[in-house]
């Protein structure tokens, strides 16, 4: 048996290899195997590959596309004794003009690169499916988390609504307080108004008294400058008294004297004499009567004005102390009152001020609360919001992993089937490969162990489907009957 090789040019630029091994006298038509996987189609001449047949007498030309399979022709014959002579047919050797798309390469490419694309987003998709279970996990535990602490702060509001209830008490009580303290604060007014009033009174009693002393002074400055003229005049008239006493008595004398030296006594019964000593004592008797009237009088109305001033005065420095005590009475009243209304004033700004800051605090409370709770409720809305929105993604992302995983079975199933179909080499492939952009020329392929291979050439034209075919191969010159055909898009 002689072997011939030879390498045919396809159309598309791509070189291609064959084997071929001259078995028989005739030659026959080249045939095509492809074995069918998603993305790679197998066309007569596009790519690189390789194929074997074996000839019987002639030479046979084989191509074969991309595939994971593999192909075979052969046709045998009466095999001589002995080797026999190669010859060669120029004809064959001339490259076929197959009139193939130069772009179905590049869709091939793209087909290839779109499968390792879904590979990449497959893969992308199971890593998020993991993220996303984590995260419902994760979501689920603090949904579980932001129940429990619900439950856990709404036991607060009781608390809360005690306290509040307990500083309204507490404010009624202080407003009570503070009714009636302004109540007595108006009562201590209208005393301390009564008080003031009659402390003007007083004043002006006061002033009264002060002026009426102030006259009573006068008065008795007069009484007194009258005293002390009157007592001027009394030891004025005194002096006069005694001087002309001791006129009279020096006259008297010299009278007694002159009568003694005459010792000339006469007698006369003179009724018109005077008697000087009757006259001088009556006189001196008018004068001490006038004097001493005039000593009482002035004496007894100066101790009736001093009296009546003493008595004046003390009862004026009675008044004015028990109206001093009054004043100092009212003044230390008045001091207390102020005293207690500034504390009052004090007490009821600071039970004010702890009202209000009671108020405030629960107020801030019930706000903080009102607050948390509502960003509770926001969270709670928001967890539940991603929770539906990565559940969906969830259920999109599983239902696009069952479509892939169903897509993937599916080829599974296809590549096992073939590779099954084609490792047990029983029937015979038939091939035939049409574009809706040229004509293709091919063989068909009957391969059956030892028996008889003939091939027929066919050309068709459809709309880039791949048809296989497999049968018996019948004798020689004969077509082969398809058994079964398969058809991928």
């Amino acid at each position: 048996m002689s072997c011939l090789s030879s390498r045919l040019g396809a159309p598309c630029g791509v070189r291609a290899f064959s084997c071929a091994s001259a078995c028989g006298p005739r030659p026959s038509r080249c045939c095509i195997t492809a074995a069918p996987y998603r993305g790679v189609s197998c066309y007569r001449g596009l790519t690189g590959g390789f194929g074997s047949r074996s000839v019987c007498g002639g030479f046979r030309a084989g191509s074969c596309g991309r595939s994971f399979g593999y192909r075979s022709g052969g046709v045998c014959g009466p095999s001589p004794p002995c080797i026999t002579s190669v010859s060669v047919n120029e004809s064959l050797l001339t490259p076929l003009n197959l009139e193939i798309d130069p772009n179905a390469q590049c869709v091939k490419h793209e087909e290839k690169e779109q499968i390792k694309c879904l590979n990449s987003r497959f893969a992308a998709f199971i890593d998020k499916v993991r993220f996303l279970e984590q995260q419902n996990k994760l979501l689920e535990t603090k949904w579980q988390f932001y129940r429990n602490r619900k439950c856990c702060e709404s036991n607060l509001e009781p608390l809360f609504e005690g306290y509040i209830e307990t500083l309204r008490r507490e404010a009624e009580c202080v407003e009570a307080d503070s009714g009636r303290l302004a109540s007595e604060l108006n009562h201590v007014q209208e005393v301390m108004e009564g008080y003031k009033k009659k402390y003007e009174e007083e004043v002006a009693l006061r002033a009264t008294a002060e002026n009426e002393f102030v006259a009573l002074k006068k008065d008795v400055d007069c009484a007194y400058l009258r005293k002390s003229d009157l007592e001027a005049n009394t030891e004025a008239l005194t002096e006069e008294i005694d001087f002309l006493r001791r006129l009279y008595e020096e006259e008297i004398r010299v009278l007694h004297a002159h009568i003694s030296d005459t010792s000339v006594i006469v007698k006369m019964d003179n009724s018109r004499d005077l008697n000087m000593d009757c006259i001088v004592a009556e006189i001196k008797a008018q004068y001490d009567d006038i004097a001493s009237r005039s000593r009482a009088e002035a004496e007894s109305w100066y101790r009736s004005k001093c009296e009546e001033m003493k008595a004046t005065v003390i009862r004026h420095g009675e008044t004015l102390r028990r109206t001093k005590e009054e004043i100092n009475e009212l003044n230390r009243m008045i001091q207390r009152l102020t005293a207690e209304v500034e504390n009052a004033k004090c007490q009821n700004t600071k039970l004010e001020a702890a009202v209000t800051q009671s108020e405030q605090q629960g107020e801030m409370a019930l706000s903080d609360a009102r607050c948390k709770l509502a960003e509770l409720e926001a969270a709670l809305q928001k967890a539940k919001q991603d929770m539906a929105c990565l559940v969906k993604e969830y259920q999109e992302v599983m239902n696009s992993k069952l479509g892939l995983d169903i897509e993937i079975a599916t080829y599974r199933r296809l590549l096992e089937g073939e590779e099954q179909r084609l490792c047990e080499g029983i029937g015979a492939v038939n091939v035939c490969v049409s574009s809706s952009r040229g004509g293709v020329v091919c063989g068909d392929l009957c391969v059956s162990g030892s028996r008889p291979v003939t091939g027929s050439a066919c050309s068709a034209s459809c709309s880039g489907n791949l048809a296989v075919s497999t049968g018996m191969c019948a004798p020689c010159g004969q077509r082969c009957s398809p058994s079964s055909l398969v058809r991928f898009p």
